[in-house]
């Protein structure tokens, strides 16, 4: 399939047109359909919007898989769209717009070799537990290489990301005096979350680098009463590193709660890390080097739809995209617009090597 002229400034406007769509988890059937519009303009063979909700552009239609699976939505919160010295600001700009529109518009000016199909894919709810675009689309495929898009900087490639756990503890105790000995019930819920604490500091005890790590995080904790009973609520996040065992981490969990406690453990992703003895890796390196990039190698201590995909397609894969991953969900969320245009051109350097192969 030929490649398509497509300046910077068409690429760019891309960019522009997606973060000014809102698509927060749930609620992103406009920025799909607007993604599936400029695909069908930049010439992709096919250009659909799946039964998950998917905005799907495929060029090529080859029987080897090439696979690009960004996301679309975003988390909630306002950020004004503005060009300001070069930036774009706006949500989703780095997480993970930038890395999508640069896959679009990257794949959009590739030629593709004949024995090829590359598929670029914008994945729902991959801010949400569900991760119901990357689930779906798991069962839709059977890439040969996949690039997982996520910011890494434009000059480097994320190999593995650290998979999660959540918990939701419940408590519901009677009240007494608050001079008397009984405890309450947020005072239990306080100590389960020492013993969460504790536990983690045991199994990090030989381990000193985050990405083997167990990372557990507060996310919040709620206390109500009713003039008879105190009821506490507390939700824990634990990021997981590679050959965790969550079975005996649940187990451990539910020994050190009080009793009548209620846990509920959910949003279970096993950490996922890709080789980097493989073609797919090579290209990206010799793409990088080309733009007069460094290449380096990442792991994250986040998760991302690799860890959904990544398990079962065992092909070469890796995350990509511009953008500094530390913007992620903040109110400062920018993108410096010369990266996004080099990622562009390192993503259509890619895919002319590897399907050229």
């Amino acid at each position: 399939m030929s490649a398509v002229e497509l300046s910077d400034a068409d690429a760019q406007a891309v960019l522009v047109d997606l973060v000014k769509t809102p698509s927060v988890s749930g609620d992103e059937r406009a920025a799909a359909e607007l993604l599936v519009a400029r695909m069908q303009e930049l010439g992709f063979d096919r250009a659909y919007v799946d039964e998950a909700g998917n905005p799907v552009g495929v060029k090529g239609s080859g029987p080897r898989q090439l696979v690009f699976l960004g996301h679309v939505d975003t988390v909630p919160g306002e950020v004004p769209v503005r060009i300001e010295d070069g930036q774009l600001y706006g949500r989703g700009s780095v997480d993970a717009k930038g890395p999508l529109a640069s896959f679009v518009c990257g794949v959009a000016r590739a030629a593709v070799g004949s024995e090829w199909s590359v598929a670029v894919v914008g994945a729902v709810e991959e801010e949400a537990p569900t991760s119901k675009g990357a689930r779906y689309a798991k069962d839709q495929y059977q890439p040969e290489l996949c690039v997982i898009g996520e910011p890494s900087d434009w000059s480097a490639i994320t190999m593995g990301y650290k998979g999660r756990l959540l918990v939701d503890f419940s408590l519901r105790h009677a009240i007494g005096h608050s001079a008397g000995p009984e405890q309450s019930a947020a005072e239990l819920g306080c100590e389960f979350w020492a013993a969460i604490l504790a536990g983690a500091a045991e199994l990090n005890a030989d381990e000193p680098k985050l990405f083997t790590r167990l990372d557990p995080s507060l996310l919040e904790i709620n206390t109500a009463d009713d003039g008879l009973f105190q009821t506490v609520k507390l939700t824990a996040s634990f990021r997981t590193p590679l050959g965790f065992d969550r079975d005996a981490w649940e187990a451990r969990l539910r020994a050190a709660a009080p009793e009548h406690a209620e846990l509920t453990f959910y949003g279970g992703e096993v950490a996922y890390r890709g080789g980097k003895s493989n073609p797919l890796v090579r290209a990206f390196l010799a793409a990088i080097r080309a733009e007069d990039g460094k290449p380096r190698f990442k792991v994250k201590t986040g998760t991302s739809d690799m860890n959904v995909v990544g398990p079962q397609w065992q092909c070469p894969i890796l995350a990509y995209g511009p953008g500094d991953s530390k913007l992620d969900h903040t109110p400062n969320e920018h993108v410096p617009l010369e990266d996004f245009q080099r990622a562009v051109r390192v993503v259509t350097r890619v895919v002319e090597q590897v399907t050229a192969e």
